[in-house]
């Protein structure tokens, strides 16, 4: 349930305010910039969110790596205090997920499952597998986020991780109350 409302707010937010890469750069809520990640805040009702472009791509079908066109590919960390949303992975890969297979988030080389598809979204199953994500990207450099399109693609997205501690401090900070 609390998936289907994070979904339903990023879109009602991204038919306001155009893709979340646009808003990035031209958003009035955008409050701070932590090296790779963004911080937003939303006042009504209050949420915050910090967001992350991958610093690489790579696009395979049959092993080789192919041309393909996406949209945005984002990373996002959410808080909902009315919610009670402390921190919820969600990721967007600019296509359709398949549903065969869940993505999979690599930190570091530790694994991690985002099972929870909705067409181009995807999250962790629990708010537990949220927190564990999240620590392990406190410490890491890179996540490395592979999916699969419904057209057969796996793509290969990699993350920076420099400035995610400061970001997540910051957007938990302006939402804790």
């Amino acid at each position: 349930m609390d998936k289907l409302l994070v979904l339903i707010s990023v879109l009602w937010s991204l038919l306001f305010a155009g893709t979340i890469s646009w808003a990035q750069s031209t958003s009035t809520n955008k409050v701070a910039e932590k090296t790779d990640w963004a911080v937003f805040i939303d006042k009504d009702p209050t949420e915050c969110w910090i967001v992350a472009q991958p610093k690489e791509t790579v696009n395979k079908l049959n092993g080789r790596i192919v041309a393909a066109k996406r949209g945005d590919i984002l990373l996002f960390v959410f808080y909902r205090p009315g919610e009670k949303l402390t921190g919820q992975i969600a990721f967007t890969g600019g296509y359709p997920f398949s549903k065969s297979a869940p993505l999979s988030l690599d930190v570091d080389g530790k694994k991690y499952s985002l099972p929870t598809i909705d067409d181009k979204w995807a999250w962790a199953a629990s708010s537990t597998d949220d927190s564990k994500i999240i620590n392990a990207m406190k410490r890491g450099a890179m996540a490395k986020i592979t999916g699969k399109s419904t057209r057969g693609k796996t793509t290969i997205d990699t993350f920076s991780l420099k400035g995610f501690t400061a970001a997540i401090q910051d957007a938990k900070k302006r939402c804790s109350g």
